[in-house]
Parts: structure tokens; C-alpha cells; sequence
């Protein structure tokens, strides 16, 4: 690989975060990127969110999200904030989704479509602006793998994942046009680093080509 990123011609730190809809292809874009040198990867802790204490609060949100919206955005935000500030040894931290996106995608659906209240939403606002006052949560890059509603929706019925079959296509809609309010459109919430957009609407092998004709963008220019 080309040589690392530097600032002030030293070796730093990076935290690069893959953006995207429900089956959008992140967790395929760790995987390319997992033996880069000197990468460390962190997966999205949804085997957390599947096992607290032997509850699956993922699955209990899906089947009744007016009760369970809050639990499992807050421990979301907890587990999200741990991944953000756990130890970095490597150079670069490759990590799988953000505090961010799960407040300005997910609960911001939530509560757009009155399955959290307004009480509950202000509670975990707050609690979400209090974070970045004191832990920051830097990021130097958002991959934002760019998908069509129908496209994830058909790869949400291929691969079979329990909690996700029974999600409407109406769901990944929303979700969809918040990504692209936040990181394209910028209108509503601030993006809190630069942005690299990658067309992730196709089949693996091709997206392999586009992930190593971005290796560069991705890995190299991070800062």
C-alpha cells in the first residue's frame, strides 16, 4: 500500500466511518479493508444490541418499536460512544456506522414517525449533545456507500437476518433520504468531517474494483 497518512509530516491517528442504508454493503467494505496494514476495523456492535443479558432488544424494536425505540437507542448511543473512543492502537480506525448517523438517521425516523415520543426523543437528544461536549467522537472521513431503497430491500430478503424480515420497504425509503439529507444535501444536521460518496448499487465483484480505485482516497488522504 501507498504510504500512510501524515499531518505535519507525522504519523497520526485516523478514524474513518462507513455510512450507508440497511444492507448498503459496509459490512463487505470492512472486509476489503481488514488486512490493509496498519488498519484497525470495528464492526457495529449488533450482537450487543442482540444479547442484553439474553434479551435481543434489536428484534423487541422491530416488533414493537413505540416500547422498545428508547432502550435500544440508548444503549446504541452507549455502545456507539465505546466503539468511538475505545483504544486505537493501529493508524487508521475503520469503524462500521456512528453516534452520528444513529441519532440523525435512526432516531431522527424514530421520532419523525411517532414511534418515540417527543419526551423520550428530548431525553436522548440531550444526552447525545452532552457526549459531544465532552468526548468529541472526531471523525477525518465518512465513506458513504450510496444505495437505492429497492436495491438494500432486495438484499435485506436475500440474506435471511431474522430481525430484518420484517422491514417494509417504505422504512428503508426514509431512511435513505436522511443519509442523503445529512451527508449530500447537508440541510438539517452538520457533517462532522469530509465526505466520499461511492455508487454502492452493485454486485460484490464490481464493488471490490470501486473500494481499490478509492484505496487511495480512503486509506491515504483520511487526513
Amino acid at each position: 500500500m501507498s504510504a500512510l497518512p501524515k499531518k505535519n509530516g507525522h504519523h497520526q491517528k485516523f478514524t474513518i466511518c462507513v455510512e450507508g442504508n440497511i444492507a448498503s454493503g459496509k459490512t463487505s467494505f470492512l472486509e476489503y479493508f481488514k488486512d490493509t496494514h496498519d488498519v484497525e476495523v470495528i464492526e457495529e456492535p449488533v450482537n450487543k444490541w442482540r444479547n442484553v443479558q439474553g434479551g435481543n432488544i434489536l428484534a423487541k424494536m422491530y416488533e414493537d418499536p413505540t416500547r422498545w425505540s428508547l432502550t435500544l437507542q440508548t444503549y446504541v448511543q452507549l455502545t456507539m460512544l465505546q466503539n468511538h473512543v475505545k483504544s486505537q492502537e493501529k493508524t487508521i480506525k475503520l469503524m462500521e456506522r456512528s453516534i452520528y448517523s444513529a441519532k440523525y438517521c435512526f432516531v431522527e425516523n424514530l421520532h419523525n414517525s411517532g414511534k418515540m415520543p417527543d419526551l423520550e426523543f428530548a431525553v436522548l437528544s440531550e444526552w447525545f449533545d452532552w457526549i459531544l461536549d465532552f468526548h468529541k467522537c472526531p471523525l477525518d472521513l465518512i465513506v458513504y456507500l450510496q444505495t437505492t431503497p429497492e436495491i438494500v430491500y432486495d438484499r435485506i430478503k436475500k440474506r435471511q437476518r431474522k430481525e430484518e424480515q420484517t422491514i417494509p420497504i417504505e422504512y428503508l425509503q426514509t431512511l435513505h433520504n436522511l443519509h442523503e439529507d445529512w451527508l449530500i444535501h447537508q440541510r438539517k444536521f452538520p457533517v462532522p468531517c469530509k465526505v466520499l460518496t461511492l455508487d454502492a448499487n452493485y454486485e460484490l465483484d464490481y464493488m471490490h474494483k470501486v473500494f481499490e480505485e478509492n484505496r487511495k482516497k480512503i486509506i491515504c488522504d483520511s487526513g
